[in-house]
């Protein structure tokens, strides 16, 4: 009986034990899914230094680390659809509402702006800085028959840069159109070894601009709107999502606001957050609008 009364015991014992275990083994698990953060942002975000200038703050208030994936706006969504990262933050409008639309995007807010500019070798043979707008100055770029270096890669900036030759209605032929395939930093470098044209973001041009035979020529204000919307991935489990919601939080309304107005470079400020009480839950939301 003393046997038999023993085992009975021990065999439930055993067994809560077990259960208890499992529970912690599985709690920590979850845990150390969200400890670090992983989001995509295109190169142009990450080649600005914004990212690595006001990320440690969040890191320290919210003790998570956050690992960022800097890709072409199309990869970036790969990498969401993939589930690959919690979070996106991206400059390519279309790509963003076609996410929106397929359900695999949640939580969208438009959070900065800046703006794009053409760039060129500082003789402009095209002359481009003559031009009346960036239209103009594709065509111009176009008939002179001068390089253009072009991302090629689907990126945001490389999106616009095709809206832009479709409203030219002309484009560089082959041989003069160079696409490079890679980020923002590497083809301002290949536009400066090769005397070419590109389009850039503000960004990453004024970063870097120190090292290149390069020159702004065609800022056309509001018509080369670049905006940034940071958004969460569907589908994230309930931890996940607490953890990316706190992220794009801070970017969008907490201290992160503040250190994107404040980051400069060359003395400038390289992106304006977006304005208290301005829609911004849609791709085409815009910062002027009336």
């Amino acid at each position: 009986m003393t046997v038999f009364c023993r085992r009975a015991w021990n065999g439930p014992r055993r067994l809560a034990l077990l259960l208890a275990f499992s529970l912690s083994a599985a709690a920590c698990a979850d845990q150390s899914a969200v400890a670090t953060l992983r989001i995509a942002t295109t190169t142009s975000v990450d080649n600005s230094g914004l990212l690595a200038a006001i990320l440690p703050a969040f890191e320290r208030r919210a003790h998570l680390k956050v690992e960022v994936l800097a890709v072409g706006s199309g990869q970036a969504f790969g990498l969401l659809e993939r589930g690959d990262v919690v979070a996106g933050l991206t400059h390519d409008p279309q790509a963003e509402a076609a996410a929106l639309a397929a359900g695999l995007i949640t939580g969208y807010r438009k959070i900065m702006f800046n703006d794009f500019i053409i760039v060129g070798p500082p003789e402009d043979v095209a002359g481009v800085a003559a031009a009346a707008n960036a239209v103009d100055a594709m065509q111009r770029i176009a008939s002179a028959g001068a390089a253009f270096a072009s991302r090629g890669d689907r990126s945001g900036t490389h999106s616009r840069e095709q809206e832009l030759w479709a409203l030219a209605r002309q484009r560089p032929v082959r041989e003069l159109l160079i696409e490079t395939g890679q980020g923002m930093s590497a083809t301002l470098r290949v536009a400066s070894e090769k005397r070419a044209y590109t389009l850039t973001d503000r960004a990453t041009f004024e970063q870097i601009r120190s090292g290149l035979r390069l020159a702004a020529l065609c800022e056309d204000g509001s018509a080369l709107l670049n905006s940034y919307a940071v958004f969460l991935r569907a589908r994230l489990t309930a931890t996940e999502r607490a953890a990316a919601t706190t992220l794009a939080d801070w970017l969008a309304d907490g201290e992160g606001r503040q250190l994107v107005a404040g980051f400069l470079t060359n003395g400038q400020t390289m992106f304006t957050v977006w304005p208290a009480g301005m829609a911004r839950t849609r791709p085409t939301d815009r910062p002027d609008a009336r």
